[in-house]
């Protein structure tokens, strides 16, 4: 049966340390980097809060990515956090929703983002 399931499955195995090798080169090549899954409620708004906040992002919907939830365990071991949304400014680990929106309504968020060039002009 697992020879079966191998043969036709559409998910795409990365070894973990590749995982890790991608995660990790997203996180340095990004000065915002967000971990996602396109259905996400929590992911929608964090996505929506930097929008707003006329952030410079690149996110990864890992639901839509072959290799998906091998980067999602390559975070665990990177950040402690499995859970998305996964969020990284300046390769700096800020956590998920709720500490963005902890980071916006306390005025950081827009100053973090200026003095990482990650605002569009």
């Amino acid at each position: 049966m697992n020879i079966f399931r191998s043969l036709f499955s559409t998910s795409s195995r990365i070894s973990p340390a590749m995982a890790s090798q991608k995660v990790q080169s997203l996180i340095d090549e990004n000065t915002v980097m967000v971990f996602s899954k396109s259905y996400c409620p929590y992911c929608r708004s964090t996505k929506q809060l930097l929008e707003k906040s006329g952030a410079i992002y690149k996110a990864i919907e890992l639901d839509q990515e072959s290799d998906g939830s091998d980067l999602q365990n390559a975070l665990e071991g990177i950040s402690g956090q499995r859970t998305v949304p996964n969020i990284y400014i300046q390769q700096k680990h800020i956590g998920g929703n709720s500490d963005l929106q902890s980071l916006a309504n306390g005025g950081k968020l827009d100053k973090l983002l200026q003095e990482n060039g990650a605002v569009k002009a």
